[in-house]
């Protein structure tokens, strides 16, 4: 998704920026019915951009769109109401804490932590510690986390 995203915001492509975002919403919502713990966090990513405003795109819709039809069609796992609104309110503070701290400190700690939106990847840490989520789904979440950052890097040494 950030590879659609740096493609629509930079470079205006809507075409390929949304054929990413379609392998995104499949891939997202595949995942989803595949475990109830990648649910959490691919349902919770999206409703916490919402939340924060961050769906800024055409391409941003269509993912969504697709991302909620095969989740519809392919079954959503019983998710815990408390759960999920820890996972939304960690991805709702990573995205109004990445757009603000800017401009509210020059400390470069709490400018690092939120570059890279360290609150969510804490929760899961912490929802694996205690049992709710495995080990496993936090470095698969890590991994998430690591392509998310080099498709980044990515775009920017492409253009």
């Amino acid at each position: 998704m950030k590879y659609s995203d740096d493609l629509f915001d930079e470079s205006n492509d809507l075409a390929f920026a949304s054929v990413l975002g379609v392998f995104c919403g499949i891939a997202s919502a595949l995942a989803s019915i595949y475990s109830a713990e990648a649910a959490y966090i691919f349902i919770a990513i999206p409703i916490g951009n919402l939340l924060a405003m961050k769906v800024d795109g055409i391409h941003h819709i269509i993912t969504l769109i697709v991302f909620i039809f095969i989740l519809l069609v392919g079954g959503i796992p019983d998710l815990s109401l408390v759960v999920l609104l820890i996972c939304i309110l960690g991805t709702l503070s990573d995205e109004v804490g990445h757009e603000l701290i800017g401009k509210v400190t020059q400390n470069k700690f709490w400018n690092l932590f939120f570059e890279y939106r360290f609150v969510l990847k804490i929760v899961i840490l912490l929802l694996a510690v205690s049992g709710v989520f495995s080990f496993w789904i936090f470095a698969c979440f890590i991994l998430f986390e690591i392509s998310y950052t080099c498709a980044g890097i990515l775009f920017e040494n492409l253009n």
